[in-house]
């Protein structure tokens, strides 16, 4: 089973470097893919159709270099926003467009995203699957996954984009080539725990392993991005690994505490039944940011993600007291949480 990163969040995204020394960190621990699908770039969502601008496609050729110089299989996801509701030649002919592009950067894992969408439409599986099956015969990507637009058991899909068609997870999965991946994410968006049992079932659903899009540490929502997620992973036993394709990671907005949770699922897999959230957590945070700032980090662990930053109160200067002068990476982006530098908004959601 493979373990990866899916840049998929909303709101300020990574740079370059961040991206680089992400996956850099990662792969030695198991993080051998990288999907990126950040909301912020509109060349890949509502803007697809466009050109990326020239500095942006040499950078994203640059990043995909990085990947393959250390055997990170280097993906994109591409939203053609409500492509199904006029897949006509001139929606083609920009499809076609944006494939070989990503042909050209060095595409290995083509993601064509479905999800974020008005899903009550007629035909909704078979149009999608249309699209799909368009992109397979034309693309060099040599795997290629899929998010339906109902991605998840969650109720929230129904009430933000419309009543799921009857039997549309089961459609798309009948329909789809078993050669090709789906995104789910478990019960929820943001699944608390993601079950064997409820894997068996999807996998009977999709007739295929889940592709797993785990909506943990991301804090990218108004409410979420209040909270700095930190703790070791929960609820991800290691036999999962019997019911996944793959299990990739949408990171938080922080580029280096991020990985103090995707370590501890690395530790969740190797360890299994040995494994302690809390110990890997501080293990993890030593590791990422060094014995002193990582053991203040998991003293402050209660503060930072539990809280949430509109009710710090007076605990805000005592954060502020302990890492303004720490000169770190780490620090400096839990002052940038603390100064409302990864708020995120109703707007920014809607309009990335």
């Amino acid at each position: 089973m493979d373990l990866g990163i899916i840049e998929g969040f909303y709101g300020r995204p990574w740079s370059w470097k961040q991206r680089a020394e992400a996956a850099s960190f990662l792969a030695p621990h198991g993080y051998r893919f990288y999907l990126y699908a950040p909301k912020a770039d509109p060349y890949l969502r509502r803007r697809w159709q466009e050109p990326h601008p020239e500095q942006d496609a040499r950078r994203l050729a640059d990043f995909a270099a990085h990947c393959r110089s250390i055997d990170v299989r280097f993906g994109v996801g591409l939203s053609p926003y409500e492509i199904y509701q006029n897949f006509n030649d001139e929606a083609r002919s920009a499809l076609a467009r944006k494939l070989v592009f990503l042909d050209e950067i060095g595409v290995q894992d083509l993601a064509i995203l479905f999800d974020d969408m008005r899903g009550d439409v007629p035909d909704l599986a078979h149009r999608q699957v249309e699209i799909v099956d368009w992109v397979a015969a034309r693309t060099s990507a040599d795997r290629l996954i899929v998010c339906p637009t109902y991605y998840s058991d969650d109720p929230v899909l129904d009430r933000v984009f419309g009543h799921r068609p009857d039997g549309y997870v089961e459609e798309f999965g009948a329909l789809m080539d078993p050669s090709i991946h789906i995104f789910w994410t478990g019960e929820e968006v943001v699944s608390r725990e993601i079950s064997t049992g409820h894997m068996q079932r999807v996998t009977e659903q999709l007739r295929r392993k889940p592709f797993l899009w785990d909506n943990y540490p991301v804090n990218d929502g108004q409410r979420m991005s209040q909270f700095l997620n930190l703790r070791g992973f929960t609820g991800r036993p290691a036999r999962l690994r019997e019911h996944l394709f793959a299990h990739g990671v949408n990171p938080a907005l922080q580029p280096t505490l991020t990985r103090i949770p995707a370590l501890t699922l690395a530790d969740s897999y190797r360890l299994g039944p040995d494994y302690q959230y809390g110990e890997s957590m501080r293990r993890a945070a030593v590791a990422v940011l060094g014995s002193e700032l990582g053991n203040m980090v998991r003293s402050d662990v209660l503060i930072l993600q539990d809280v949430g930053l509109d009710r710090l109160g007076e605990k805000e200067a005592m954060l502020r007291e302990h890492y303004a002068g720490v000169d770190h990476p780490g620090a400096r982006e839990i002052i940038d949480w603390l100064d409302g530098g990864y708020r995120i908004t109703d707007e920014i959601v809607q309009t990335q």
